[in-house]
């Protein structure tokens, strides 16, 4: 059997190797036919290429011979397609379409041949028109879907979008009911809206829009709708401790659901560990849906270790759970009072060893803790010792000098105590009281009106007087180290004032000895030094903030000065000289312009185009060229408004000034600029900073510190800076806690100096007409000649007034040193304590 298998295995080897030598002749056999017949091919295909150039000649001829043989075109199209000729062919549908109306086939292949053909050349109207021209002559879906689909690849040119969504109408319009194909043309139109809709909607909503959402689906009250949509925020800002809150908490007071709450509360924890207040729900939603004891000490052991931002919430997560411990206390079983006694104990000692080390000051600066439990043994322990032990303890860690302390701590002995405790307490409350002393004498006397004995009482009132007398002496010497400060500091405000005098009557000097030198404009310029004026008043606005803190130096940042002043007509030029062409109501002021600047009229006409139609432009000048103020008067009133904001817009380098246009003279307490001059506690401000310092850098210093509502840098005239900057805060706490933090810290290499905005009242001393001289006051026919020009020879003024000039320029608070020596110095004073008639006046030179 084996050989048997054996050879015919063989057998079929021999048989299969006969088998591949027959198939490789056949393939050799076939390549050599295969070039035989590639030439017969091209001779084949010439031939036929010859044949269609003949049947298209005879069809083009019969069609010459007979326009309206319809298979005629046809076979010429197809002939002509088959050949790949676009303009020939192109020609002949055009002919047969002016003849007869061309089937969808026909239609469908001449569109797109043409779109083929349109892609190179850009020109899309063309397939448009024959889009047009197609669907006229028969209903045919496929040309509409066709021509939608085709719209659809122009949709990102102008009016694209409209023109996809039109084609579409049409189309339902034509083909909608169609009971086979008309359905393809909705599912286009609706695919085509979803991915439109899928592109707009691509950017999820913002928190914004969800608490809109939120807030408007409240109102309406579907439980179940808000809490789908609260689910949808959370999942796009899962890191929003505000949305957790909010949502939680409309499940605690809402929906109730133990399952839904308590794994909402869960989730807040786990995204939002850092928030103190998500704990703390948490703990009071266990405790509220009956969890058991060893599931909210585990919740509340995971929230101490979560890494709170601030020493306070771990006095907050701390109080949550000794007041959960305190519920379950029934004070009849000592088991549950010992572990809140312990848990009030670790709560101290964490509060010691980890908090105030990892943040460097207490968190509990008030010791609510202590007062809680020192409460909680007085009131239901009727343990009285161990709440003083307390107390004595909370006072022993700065809290003796504070009035409302000792007041809580004689509330607690009048509660549960006696009056001997109460009384040694409040004896103790007014040695140690330092910001309210006066408030617990007081307390101390009613009760031993109460209470007391003669004794006690006599003992009360000389405990209280000692205390008080020994406070006043020290606010007395407070206030005289301050007055003393005070004098000191107007001192130097008086020394640089004469400087500054002494220096200005210097340069005119100066100027007067070399009247062809130019003027020089300095940076602060706070003076006009273009010589005197007559006529209209200037207009003259100054303010100054003047800041002082306990312990600093008094700071000060001048404000505007604007000045309107008419020259002599001889060194005077102005626009439309004619009062009665002016209006006032609808004019406004510049100044503090570049005195440089070129046709004055001209530019500030073109500034203020934007306000409204300009009347005219009255720049001022002098002998030395342009003033640097002008008037700018509007065809209308509602100009004006529109003008004042751009007050302080930069022009050449210099803030431009603008005000409202008053006559002085009728309105002489008319100031635009006022300060605060009240306590800003929610403002800070800060000196001492480098000049190049910008908003964005002063932001970034004071960010950390709250939420910053506005930061004002000041500047001189002249647009630089002097160091100065106002930062102001949401509330007074955060402007507080800036001062703390800010006060003494180096920028750029400058230490600056931080205080609560405390601009202090404005006095005559600081008005810029208190310290003139005596002439300077007087009127002008007084100091000048009979032409206005220079003085006169001769003075009508008593030599005795004369000498006691310099002494009314240094009086203070209206009060002038007694004359010195000679026997005309009583009169001499006594003119100027009383004023003096015509009569007395010449008795006086009489006796001259």
């Amino acid at each position: 059997m084996a050989a048997t298998g054996n050879a015919e295995e063989t057998q079929l080897q021999e048989m299969e190797e006969e088998a591949g030598m027959e198939r490789e002749m056949d393939s050799d056999e076939e390549e050599g036919m295969g070039i035989e017949n590639s030439d017969d091919e091209e001779d084949d295909s010439s031939e036929d290429d010859k044949e269609n150039e003949a049947e298209i000649q005879r069809l083009e001829e019969q069609l010459s011979i007979n326009a309206f043989d319809y298979n005629c075109h046809v076979d010429l199209i197809k002939l002509l397609r088959q050949e790949g000729e676009l303009p020939p062919l192109r020609k002949a549908r055009q002919k047969m379409s002016e003849l007869f109306p061309l089937t969808e086939e026909i239609w469908l292949d001449w569109l797109k041949d043409e779109i083929r053909l349109t892609e190179e050349e850009l020109n899309r109207e063309k397939v448009y028109e024959l889009f047009e021209m197609a669907v006229k002559d028969y209903i045919c879906p496929e040309i509409w879907l066709e021509y939608a689909q085709y719209s659809i690849g122009g949709m990102g040119l102008p009016g694209g979008m409209e023109k996809v969504r039109s084609i579409f109408e049409r189309a339902l319009t034509a083909v909608g009911l169609h009971m086979t194909k008309g359905a393809t043309v909705w599912e286009a139109y609706r695919e085509f809206e979803n991915v439109i809709l899928a592109t707009m909607a691509a950017e999820p909503p913002k928190l914004a829009e969800y608490q809109t959402y939120i807030d408007y689906e409240q109102m309406e009250g579907d439980p179940a709708r808000i809490q789908i949509i609260f689910e949808r925020a959370l999942a796009e800002n899962c890191l929003v401790p505000d949305m957790w809150a909010k949502y939680t908490k409309y499940l605690d007071r809402q929906l109730k659901i133990k399952d839904l709450v308590l794994s909402s509360h869960d989730r807040a924890v786990r995204n939002c560990p850092w928030t103190m207040g998500l704990w703390k729900n948490y703990l009071l939603a266990l405790e509220r849906h009956g969890a058991d004891h060893q599931t909210i000490s585990d919740i509340f052991e995971k929230a101490l270790n979560a890494g709170f931002i601030q020493a306070t919430d771990y006095v907050n997560i701390w109080e949550a759970y000794l007041d959960y411990l305190r519920r379950r206390v029934d004070f009849k079983s000592s088991r549950e009072l010992e572990e809140l006694r312990a848990a009030f104990t670790r709560s101290l000692d964490y509060m010691k060893q980890d908090v105030e080390e990892r943040f460097s000051e207490s968190g509990d600066p008030s010791c609510t803790i202590m007062q809680v439990w020192a409460k909680i043994e007085a009131l239901h322990c009727k343990n009285i010792q161990k709440a003083r032990e307390l107390w004595d303890s909370i006072m022993t860690k700065g809290n003796a000098k504070f009035a409302n302390m000792w007041l809580e701590y004689y509330n607690l002995e009048r509660s549960y105590g006696d009056a001997l405790h109460c009384r040694k307490a409040l004896h103790r409350a007014v040695q140690c009281t330092a910001d309210y002393p006066e408030h617990v004498c007081e307390v101390l006397l009613t009760f031993e009106r109460v209470e007391g004995s003669l004794e006690d009482w006599d003992a009360a009132v000389q405990k209280t007087e000692i205390r008080l007398n020994r406070v006043n002496e020290q606010r007395a010497k407070v206030a005289e180290k301050e007055a003393h400060l005070v004098r000191q500091e107007e001192e130097k405000t008086e020394q640089r004032r004469r400087a500054k005098a002494d220096k200005k009557n210097q340069k005119k000097g100066q100027k007067g000895s070399r009247p062809g030198e130019k003027r020089k404009a300095e940076d602060e310029d706070n003076e006009d030094e273009w010589g005197e004026e007559s006529g209209k008043e200037r207009h003259q606005e100054s303010g100054k903030e003047r800041h002082q803190e306990s312990g600093k130096e008094r700071h000060q940042e001048s404000g505007k000065e604007r000045h309107q002043e008419s020259a002599p007509d001889t060194v005077r030029k102005t626009q439309e000289d004619n009062p009665e062409q002016r209006k006032d109501d609808c004019s406004v002021f510049i100044s503090n312009l570049a005195f440089s600047m070129e046709d004055p009229e001209k530019r500030l006409k073109e500034l203020f185009e934007s306000c409204g139609p300009v009347q005219s432009v009255r720049p001022v000048y002098a002998a030395k060229g342009f003033r640097g103020y002008c008037y700018v008067q509007f065809e209308g009133k509602t100009s004006v408004p529109e003008a004042l904001k751009m007050d302080r817009r930069e022009v050449d380098g210099r803030p431009m000034f603008v005000s409202p246009c008053v006559d002085k003279n009728k309105n002489p307490d008319f100031k635009v600029f006022k300060y605060n001059t009240n306590l800003e506690k929610h403002k800070i401000f800060i000196s001492g900073l480098p000049f190049s310092c910008t908003k964005e850098q002063l932001e970034e210093l004071c960010k950390d510190q709250g939420t910053i509502k506005d930061i004002r840098l000041v500047t001189n005239r002249s647009g630089k800076p002097k160091g100065l900057a106002y930062v102001e805060f949401e509330d007074e706490a955060q402007a507080s806690q800036a001062v703390l933090k800010l006060d003494g810290t180096v920028l750029q290499e400058h230490t600056l100096s931080v205080a609560i905005s405390n601009p202090p009242r404005r006095n005559a001393a600081d008005k810029p007409d208190f310290s003139r001289p005596m002439g300077a006051m007087m009127p002008r026919a007084m100091v000048y000649g009979s032409r206005g020009k220079g003085r006169t020879q001769l003075s009508l003024i008593p030599r005795s007034l004369h000498r006691q000039t310099g002494a009314e320029s240094k009086a203070e608070n209206g009060t002038a040193p007694k004359p010195t020596g000679g026997a005309s110095g009583d009169a001499g004073f006594e003119a100027q304590a009383k004023p003096m008639s015509n009569s007395d006046f010449a008795k006086f030179l009489l006796r001259k």
